[in-house]
C-alpha cells in the first residue's frame, strides 16, 4: 500500500466539490471575508473538544483504513471527510452551548484545521504502520505462504506490546526532520500541495454562512448513506455462516467468471472508494484484471506440468501463485523506480530554479515563467497568511534536539525488538532519512505524489542484502522498510498540514502539536485495531479469505528477492518479470510524453498491478462507483459535485465501522446463522443425492 502502496493514498484526493469551491473562492479575497474575525492564539486553537472529536473520528477512520489495508490496499484520502465531520460535530456542540448561553469559545476554522490534522495523523499510522504490508509480512502466517526464508530468524509474529513500542519509536522522527524547512517549502518555494490546498479551501468555505449551510446538507447525506452501508453490512453478515458463503460470493457474471475472480461482491466500501478515485484509476484496475485473470493466468495454467509441477498447491510460490505475486512486484517496482527518478529529478531541478531565481531577487512557484515584479508581489491573502505563519516560530533547536534524542532512543530500542536490525544499520538509515524526508515532502508539494513506499522498498533491498540470508536479512529488511516509511510519510504529511494551516491561518505550532498528538494516538489505536482483526479473523492473511492482506506477501517476497535473489521463481517467471518491469517504465514514459490530455486514456501501471494478485472483484465494485458518479454528473453536475464525496464517505464509513461489531461477534464466538452458497446445476444434483439418498 503505497499513502502509494497501491495507488498513492495522496493521489486519490481532490474531488470535484473541492475544485469547485476553490474556483469560487479565487474570485474574491478569502481573508477579506474573515477580516472581522480575530485569529485566536495558538494555545486557544488546541481545545479539549477538538482532541476529543479527533479521538472519536481517529478510531472510526482507523477501522476504515485498516479494513482497506487488509483487503486490497487502495486507500482514498480521508482529509475531506475528516474536515467535514469535525466541523459538524463541534459546530453542533457549540450551537447547543450557544443556545444554552454557556459557550465560552466559538468554533473557528483554525480549530477545524487542528481536528482535521489530528484525525488524518491518527488514521495515517494505520497505513504507515505496515499492518497490511511490511509488519504483517514478518508473521508466520505470511512466511508459510512464501516457503523461502521462513526460518525462525526471519519470522516475528504480531504482539501488541512490540508493535506499539516500535511505532512510538519511529513515527516522530519525520515530524522533527522537516520542521526547520517549513518556511522554505511554504513561503519561499510556494509549493502547491494540492491535497492540503483543497482541504484548506474546503475548511474556509465551511466557516462562511453559505458553506456552513452546504456542509449541513452534506453531513445529512453522509449520515443517510452511513446508516444504509452499516445496515447493509449487518444484513450480509447473516448469510456468511461458512467459507465461500454470502453475497460476497455471488457469481454475478457466471460461475466460470467467478472462478477467475470476476464478480461483483456487493461491497459498499469499494463502491464508495470508486466514487472518490479518479476514473483512470478504476479503469486501470479493470484493465489489469482482464490482462491477468482474463488472459495471462488461464494461459499459464494450461502449461501446468511444463512450467511448474502439476501437483503444486494453488497458493505455492513455486506454482501459479509465483507468477501472480512476482509479476505484480515487477510492475510495482518498475512504476516506483520511474516515478522516483522523475520526482527526484523534478525536485532537484525545482530547487535549482528556486535558488537561481532567489539570487535574481525573485521567489517564484516551481516551473513558472519569469514574472514581473508586480506579478511577483504578494496578494492581500498571502500577506496576512505569511505574517501569521511566521509569527509562531518553532525553534530549530527543538527540531534538532528532538530528532537526535529520538534517533538515540530508537538505536537502543529497535535492536531489542528486532535483533536482526543492528544499531549501525539504524545509524545509516537516520543519516540519510532527513534528506529523503525533504525530497518526499518537496516532491509531494510539486506532484501530490508521496513516494514513501518506494523509499521503504529501497530500505528493504539495501538493508536486507547487507544483513544477508544467514543473519535474518528478510526480517531486517522489513523492519528497515518500516523505519524508512514512517519517517518519510510523516514528513510529507506534516508539510501538507502546514500548507492547510497556512491557508486557514492556523498556527504552525498548533499544527505541529496536533500532528504530534494525532501520531501518538495512532501509535496506540492502530495496533489495537489490528490486534482486534488478528484475533477475530483466524484466516487473516490467507489468500481467498475476507482479509487476505495481499501486500504482506508482496513485501515479504521483495525482501526475499533482496536477500536470496531469484531462486524462488518458477520457470519463465523471471522473463515475464523483466517484460512487465520494462513495460511499467515504458507506459509511464509514454504517459509523460503525450501530455495530460492524452495521458488520461493510458492506464496507470501501479493500479494495473494490484488485481494481478487479488483478482477483479473490487475493481468491478469501484468501476460501478465510477459509473454511478458519471451518470449522476450527467444528470445534475452541481449536485454530484457537492454531494458525491459525502455519499462516497458515507458508504465507506458505514461499512468500515461495521467491522467493529463483526469483530466483537467473532471474538465472542457468535457465528452467522445462514450459509448462502451458489453451486452449478451438476453440483447441486450431487448435493441433493447426498442429502436425500432415499428420495433418489
Amino acid at each position: 500500500m503505497d499513502r502509494s502502496n497501491s495507488v498513492n493514498r495522496r493521489e486519490i484526493h481532490t474531488t470535484n466539490s473541492t475544485k469547485r469551491i476553490q474556483e469560487e473562492q479565487e474570485v474574491q479575497s478569502v481573508e477579506r471575508i474573515f477580516e472581522s474575525k480575530q485569529v485566536s492564539s495558538w494555545e486557544s486553537q488546541l481545545t479539549l473538544r477538538a482532541f476529543f472529536v479527533s479521538l472519536l473520528l481517529g478510531i472510526l477512520f482507523t477501522f476504515i483504513v485498516m479494513k482497506l489495508n487488509l483487503t486490497t490496499g487502495i486507500i482514498p484520502s480521508l482529509n475531506v471527510s475528516a474536515g467535514l465531520l469535525g466541523f459538524f460535530f463541534v459546530k453542533t456542540w457549540t450551537k447547543f452551548l450557544d443556545k444554552s448561553g454557556v459557550l465560552k469559545q466559538p468554533f473557528t476554522r483554525q480549530e477545524n484545521t487542528v481536528i482535521q490534522t489530528c484525525v488524518v495523523a491518527t488514521s495515517g499510522i494505520a497505513f504507515s504502520g505496515g499492518f497490511g504490508s511490511y509488519l504483517f509480512g514478518m508473521s508466520e502466517v505470511i512466511a508459510k505462504q512464501s516457503t523461502e526464508a521462513n526460518a525462525a530468524d526471519n519470522v516475528k509474529n504480531p504482539s501488541l506490546g512490540w508493535m506499539i513500542t516500535f511505532l512510538l519509536v519511529v513515527s516522530f522522527l519525520g515530524l522533527f526532520s522537516v520542521v526547520p524547512l517549513r518556511k522554505i517549502m511554504i513561503i519561499d518555494f510556494k509549493l502547491i500541495y494540492p491535497s492540503g490546498t483543497a482541504t484548506a479551501h474546503l475548511i474556509n468555505s465551511f466557516h462562511t454562512p453559505q458553506g456552513a449551510k452546504l456542509a449541513k446538507k452534506q453531513v445529512k447525506t453522509l449520515g443517510k448513506f452511513f446508516t444504509f452501508s452499516f445496515l447493509w453490512g449487518f444484513f450480509q453478515w447473516f448469510f456468511t455462516g461458512g467459507d465461500g458463503c454470502g453475497f460476497g460470493s455471488f457469481p454475478t457474471l457466471g460461475l466460470k467468471a467467478y472462478e477467475n475472480r470476476f464478480y461483483f461482491d456487493f461491497s459498499a466500501t469499494y463502491v464508495g472508494v470508486g466514487m472518490i478515485c479518479p476514473y483512470l484509476v478504476n479503469v486501470s484496475l479493470l484493465v489489469g484484471a482482464i490482462l491477468s485473470w482474463g488472459i495471462m493466468w488461464p494461459l499459464i495454467e494450461d502449461r501446468k506440468g511444463h512450467w511448474y509441477p502439476a501437483d503444486q498447491s494453488p497458493t505455492s510460490l513455486h506454482g501459479i501463485q509465483g507468477y501472480r505475486v512476482f509479476i505484480a512486484i515487477a510492475m510495482i517496482l518498475g512504476d516506483g523506480l520511474y516515478n522516483f527518478i522523475k520526482v527526484l529529478g523534478r525536485t532537484l531541478y525545482g530547487i535549482y530554479c528556486q535558488f537561481r531565481e532567489k539570487k535574481a531577487g525573485l521567489v517564484l512557484p516551481v516551473g513558472a515563467p519569469r514574472a514581473s515584479p508586480a506579478e511577483a508581489s504578494l496578494s492581500y491573502d498571502d500577506q496576512i497568511r505569511t505574517e501569521l505563519f511566521l509569527k509562531d516560530q518553532i525553534p530549530t533547536w527543538v527540531a534538532i534536539v528532538g530528532y537526535v534524542s529520538i534517533a538515540i532512543i530508537s538505536m537502543i530500542t529497535l535492536p531489542h525488538i528486532f535483533h536482526q536490525l543492528k544499531w549501525y544499520y539504524i545509524v545509516v538509515i537516520y543519516i540519510f532519512t532527513p534528506a529523503l524526508a525533504f525530497c518526499n515532502a518537496y516532491g509531494t508539494g510539486l506532484t501530490d505524489w508521496s513516494l514513501a513506499s518506494t523509499y521503504g522498498k529501497l530500505a528493504i533491498f539495501t538493508i536486507g542484502a547487507w544483513a544477508g540470508a544467514s543473519h535474518g536479512g528478510v526480517l531486517a529488511g522489513l523492519a528497515a522498510c518500516g523505519v524508512m516509511m514512517n519517517v518519510v510519510t510523516t514528513a510529507s504529511d506534516l508539510t501538507q498540514d502546514f500548507k492547510t494551516g497556512y491557508m486557514t491561518l492556523a498556527s504552525p505550532r498548533s499544527m505541529f502539536i496536533s500532528q504530534m498528538i494525532g501520531t501518538a494516538m495512532g501509535c496506540v489505536i492502530s495496533p489495537c485495531v489490528f490486534w482486534l482483526f488478528y484475533k477475530a479473523f483466524h484466516d487473516l492473511g490467507i489468500p481467498g479469505s475476507e482479509y487476505p492482506a495481499p501486500y504482506a506477501l508482496v513485501y515479504r517476497n521483495m525482501s526475499i528477492l533482496g536477500v536470496e535473489g531469484f531462486s524462488a521463481l518458477p520457470k519463465n517467471c523471471l522473463t515475464l518479470c523483466y517484460i512487465f518491469f520494462i513495460g511499467a517504465i515504458a507506459i509511464n514514459a509514454l504517459r509523460d510524453a503525450l501530455g495530460k490530455n492524452k495521458a488520461k486514456y493510458i492506464p496507470l501501471p501501479m493500479a494495473m498491478a494490484i488485481p494481478f494478485y487479488l483478482g477483479s472483484y473490487f475493481a468491478i465494485d469501484m468501476c460501478i462507483g465510477s459509473l454511478i458518479l458519471f451518470i449522476w454528473t450527467k444528470i445534475n453536475k452541481a449536485k454530484a459535485d457537492a454531494f458525491g464525496p459525502a455519499v462516497a464517505s458515507g458508504l465507506i464509513c458505514g461499512d468500515g465501522i461495521w467491522t467493529l461489531p463483526s469483530s466483537i461477534l467473532a471474538l465472542s464466538g457468535v457465528n452467522p446463522p445462514i450459509c448462502m452458497k451458489f453451486l452449478s446445476r451438476k453440483d447441486n444434483i450431487r448435493v441433493d443425492k447426498f442429502m436425500h439418498p432415499k428420495a433418489r
